[in-house]
């Protein structure tokens, strides 16, 4: 019948179809539904049809992957293309000691048991950290056990023993504690002698005798561990004993601590404890990358991603599906293939990360990054990380008020930098690819204040040089926008330094030479009057906004951080975030100056003593 609309899940709907369909028909048309007792019974099978109805979709809306809400949903769904979401990461640190055995002299070497090593503190907070396995060392000549570079875990050390019951058809065997670092599972199997057992990483090379677990999270935020099927896997037999041992971590909590206490078990080759002569420890790397377990929104994001890379990083897009998964303390990746640099560096995949928390990545977790890429990437392709390059976008704004709707002038000031301190954490910028949206912040100026009646924004970049000092070098400073050029010369202007052989503070400046390049020059200031020093100091490439500095010692910078900062116009104020940038606004320097809007206020409405503000910046030599 043309009034059944079978889509309609609102019980008033509901309610209303079942009334229609009753008054097509003849046995009820003597009935006033909306008085008669009858209705009742209406709202039952239309609340009934609501409830049925309501549960069904629930129910396929769990069936797929983007529209599940349930975790253990979600990770089933992940399995089937064969994602494995990621468990709780304990904060890892690196830290070094010593042990004097000069008083065991039959003693040959010292082993750091596994289980809990070392006391820490983050935030006036304890936290244990522990090793997963147990670590020997050699004793030198000189009667010392050294433990270097030894990485611990933030968490407890857990172990778990089962008996593999052939009476129980389909045994599982599911770890009881929630918050468990999966990398740290260690599984061991005993029947006359004690087997080691390794997590799966591929089926190739697989036979009926490889020793080989998996590891599954099952509800609850538990794992499952199991074992193969004696095709693919060793079936571990009736009556053996399965032992796992695992970290449960606090995850992201244990980030942070630097300083540590021995608390660990050390014996020597013939197990005799060893309690005294222990050095201090010492941080060679604070403990950090820890993190809480994969959430369901990163889950769909993921597990798509990195099933289109079928596991292998061939593509640059491969690599930054694989790097959230490898790596999880991460606010932003980018990766490009060598290709497209100007000289093309075939076979080269590079990777910048920038990491949640931080500014750029630690030595460590290069490496760490690095070993984990070597099991997804190909021959013949090369993936490298590189350093984090931040390209700053610096704003200076001068904003026109009505007097008559404003009390206080230096707190309109304030809301206009809160205001481009909200935008600088939005979605536009803070990220590689990101793109500051000119037309946007002079919108967002506007809405701050009623009274504010205009302004004049004027948008500027900066990259930050780091120099190595007291050495020759060459350096490039590129800021993937077109530069303005300015028809007298100076479109980039720095901060000082010093060189090798000139004791003056100096600053970089241009002129162009044609409408695409253009010749760097060192100059120094003498009663604000520029004296160039150093004429052919470099080239720049206003198309490409990149500049080329020519071998040069710098000795040391102007500014406390021992940076110089370069600055330049945008061609555009649209600034992009490409390649290996990331854009991020700089509120700290950006300037908001305030001016009286006098034909607004009503105090010249012919507009003759109103200056209006130029809309260009400032004629400056220098930062």
């Amino acid at each position: 019948m043309s009034f059944n609309q079978f889509t309609n899940l609102d019980f008033n709907d509901l309610r209303s179809q079942i009334k229609d369909y009753l008054r097509s028909s003849t046995d009820f048309s003597d009935f006033d539904f909306e008085g008669s007792n009858f209705s009742v019974l209406i709202d039952l099978l239309a609340y009934n049809s609501y409830l049925t109805a309501f549960n069904t979709n629930m129910a396929v809306n769990e069936v797929f992957l983007d529209s599940a809400t349930l975790r253990e949903n979600v990770v089933a769904l992940a399995r089937n293309i064969g994602y494995t979401p990621r468990s709780v990461r304990a904060a890892k640190a690196i830290v070094s000691f010593s042990v004097d055995m000069s008083a065991f002299s039959d003693a040959r070497t010292v082993t750091l048991k596994a289980g809990q090593v070392c006391l820490g503190a983050v935030s006036n907070s304890g936290y244990i950290y522990s090793i997963p396995e147990d670590v020997t060392t050699p004793i030198n000549s000189q009667s010392n056990a050294i433990f270097d570079d030894l990485e611990i875990y933030e968490g407890i050390y857990v172990k778990n023993v089962f008996t593999v019951d052939a009476s129980i058809p389909n045994q599982r065997f599911i770890l009881p504690n929630a918050n468990i670092d999966t990398t740290t599972v260690r599984v061991s199997a005993k029947t006359n002698v004690v087997e080691q057992y390794t997590l799966y990483s591929d089926i190739l090379n697989v036979d009926s005798s490889s020793r080989l677990f998996l590891l599954e999270e099952v509800s609850d935020q538990r794992y499952e561990v199991r074992f193969g099927d004696g095709v693919l896997g060793k079936k571990p037999a009736a009556g053996t004993v399965i032992e796992v041992t695992y970290i449960v971590s606090n995850g992201k909590d244990g980030n942070g601590a630097q300083n540590f206490t021995f608390s660990g078990i050390l014996k020597d080759n013939n197990q005799t404890p060893i309690t005294d002569n222990i050095s201090t420890v010492l941080t060679t790397t604070q403990a950090e990358n820890g993190d809480d377990i994969e959430d369901v929104d990163s889950i769909k994001y993921l597990a798509p991603r990195v099933y289109s890379s079928q596991f292998r990083a061939v593509t640059a897009n491969d690599y930054k599906g694989l790097i959230p998964y490898i790596y999880t303390n991460i606010d932003s990746v980018t990766a490009y293939g060598g290709e497209e640099l100007d000289p093309p560096e075939y076979g080269k995949v590079f990777i910048s990360i920038k990491p949640r928390g931080a500014t750029v990545l630690s030595q460590l977790t290069k490496e760490q990054i690095s070993r984990s890429l070597k099991q997804y990437s190909i021959a013949g392709i090369k993936p490298e990380l590189i350093d984090l390059k931040y390209l700053y976008v610096e704003v200076d704004s001068t904003i026109y008020y009505n007097k008559n709707q404003v009390s206080d002038v230096p707190s309109l000031k304030t809301k206009v930098l809160n205001t481009l301190s909200v935008y600088s954490n939005s979605a536009d910028v803070n990220s590689f690819g990101g793109r500051f949206k000119y037309s946007k912040i002079n919108a967002l100026i506007d809405e701050t204040d009623s009274s504010i009646t205009s302004n004049i924004t004027k948008v500027r970049m900066r990259r930050d040089m780091q120099p190595a000092f007291n050495t020759f070098a060459t350096y490039e400073v590129c800021f993937g926008n077109k530069i303005y050029i300015k028809k007298d010369g100076y479109s980039i202007k720095s901060s000082g330094f010093k060189i090798q052989g000139i004791s003056d503070t100096l600053y970089m400046g241009d002129i162009s030479l044609d409408n695409s390049t253009g010749r760097v020059f060192f100059f120094k200031l003498e009663n604000n009057i520029p004296t160039i020093v150093k004429t052919n100091a470099g080239t720049i490439d206003y198309v490409k906004g990149e500049i080329l500095l020519d071998v040069v010692n710098i000795t040391s910078t102007s500014l406390n951080n021992n940076v110089i900062e370069v600055q330049a116009v945008p061609e555009s104020n649209d600034v992009l975030g490409l390649k290996d940038l990331y854009l991020q606004i700089d509120v700290g320097n950006s300037v908001v100056n305030t001016i009286e809007d006098i034909i607004t206020s009503g105090e010249n409405t012919s507009a003759t003593l109103f200056v209006p503000t130029s809309s260009y910046l400032n004629g400056q030599f220098t930062r």
